[in-house]
């Protein structure tokens, strides 16, 4: 195993797959000699030059339609947009011929692109700046949605990506670009909709996505302190969902916290709750609970921000809740 940081784990990935692959190209906006608008294709330029790694201009429409013509003519696409938050200025094309062309065209279209975003918040980078948006992409059909919260996951899953015949967005939260982790150094690729428990428990399971594992892990340290054994699960792609893993281990513990940053309402918690009460119900023994941002604009204000988005404080206080201690 080797130490890398989550940002290395995922550059690694693209530089192995690149090697592997003539085909496969990068396009984004300062993705080039620049190294990225965070830094993550440093080096590639160097390595693989203009043909593969293209600077694009100031224009999401342009970088996905470039990124959409190639794949379907032959090419693998990775295709950045620098903040999320920015996405909606090529969702159209996202939602109405990435996600669409495979079954319009009755399975002779692949569409081998990868579109990697990072998201989120507790940088103190404002409302435009710091949004989670996956629930708009795992409502949309043709689409698998892929989250990973640790260096090991993200490198393991943007290999399956990349030697996937479908597009994909990939999440990547920025606060854990500098966060290092285990990875091996053989190769390796973690199968999408295969859930992983980061934490086994008997008391309580808390389902987590992305960087909202790590604030889990640090919630459940606090919560045995106090006597309560916490499951954390995450389930590392969205579309895909694992939802046997998710039942398994509802049925174990009969008590459940989602956890996700992204806005409270009609938030993927909303949908792995319905799951639950439609095929796990008699397994409740309590009410699910939701920890996610509150339904106003993420603010500037750090203050302000740490209000807003999800905390150790109010995981622990929803589990406390449930537990009969809140």
């Amino acid at each position: 195993m080797k130490n890398l940081t989550y940002m290395e784990a995922v550059r690694e990935a693209i530089r192995e797959e690149m090697r592997k692959d003539p085909n496969l190209f990068m396009i984004g906006e300062d993705v080039g000699p620049y190294g990225g608008e965070m830094g993550l294709s440093q080096g590639l330029w160097k390595e693989f030059g203009d043909l593969r790694v293209k600077d694009a201009p100031i224009s999401e429409s342009a970088i996905i339609g470039c990124a959409l013509g190639a794949a379907l003519t032959g090419c693998k696409a990775i295709a950045e947009i620098p903040f999320c938050d920015f996405i909606g200025v090529c969702m159209d094309q996202i939602f109405n011929q990435v996600s669409k062309m495979h079954y319009m065209f009755g399975g002779k279209a692949r569409i081998p692109l990868i579109i990697r975003t990072p998201i989120g918040g507790y940088q103190s980078a404002a409302a435009q700046h710091s949004q989670c948006m996956e629930a708009w992409f795992v409502h949309i059909p043709g689409i698998k949605v892929v989250m990973p919260s640790t260096a090991y996951d993200a490198k393991g899953l943007l290999k399956t990506a990349l030697n996937d015949c479908n597009p994909i967005i990939f999440f990547e939260h920025k606060k854990l670009y500098q966060v290092k982790g285990a990875v091996p150094q053989e190769e390796y690729a973690i199968p999408f909709g295969k859930a992983d428990i980061k934490k086994q428990g008997k008391d309580v399971t808390i389902i987590a996505t992305s960087y909202m594992v790590q604030i889990a892990l640090n919630a459940a340290k606090s919560l045995g302190q106090c006597g309560i054994d916490v499951e954390v699960l995450d389930p590392r792609t969205l579309v895909p969902l694992d939802e046997a893993a998710i039942l398994s281990s509802v049925k174990k513990t009969g008590k459940v916290v989602i956890v996700h940053e992204a806005w409270k309402r009609a938030g993927i918690g909303a949908e792995i709750a319905s799951v639950i009460y439609e095929k796990a119900l008699s397994d409740l023994k309590t009410p699910i609970q939701r920890v996610a941002a509150e339904n106003v604009p993420i603010p500037f204000s750090p203050t302000m921000e740490k209000y807003v988005l999800p905390n150790e404080e109010k995981i622990v206080e929803a589990v406390k809740k449930i537990c009969g201690e809140g």
